[in-house]
């Protein structure tokens, strides 16, 4: 289906520019933005999705390296990998 309808809306200058800001740090115009959460509101029936600029912690978080990462076998393998780095110093009730 063409897109034939308009919406006009007005907000204040300063809330269109820092939306503006934000939406483009997401790689989102804000016609796509009001798209994308109208589709959400007609999807869930109900207010859209939370997204969210990540913080620093999250950004470097995302950015490790993944192909350093240790691989097991099996879950049995993980959990006594754990066990063996696990600080004899804690009991083990304060872990679980």
């Amino acid at each position: 289906m063409g897109k034939t309808e308009q919406m006009h809306i007005r907000v204040e200058p300063e809330l269109k520019t820092e939306a503006e800001a934000v939406l483009s740090q997401l790689g989102l115009r804000t016609t796509e933005f009001v798209r994308m959460a109208l589709r959400q509101v007609v999807l869930q029936r109900a207010l859209p999705f939370t997204v969210r600029i990540p913080n620093a912690e999250t950004i470097a978080a995302l950015n490790e390296p993944t192909h350093n990462l240790k691989q097991f076998e099996s879950v049995d393998d993980l959990f006594a990998d754990i066990e063996a780095r696990r600080d004899p110093r804690i009991p083990r009730e304060a872990t679980e």
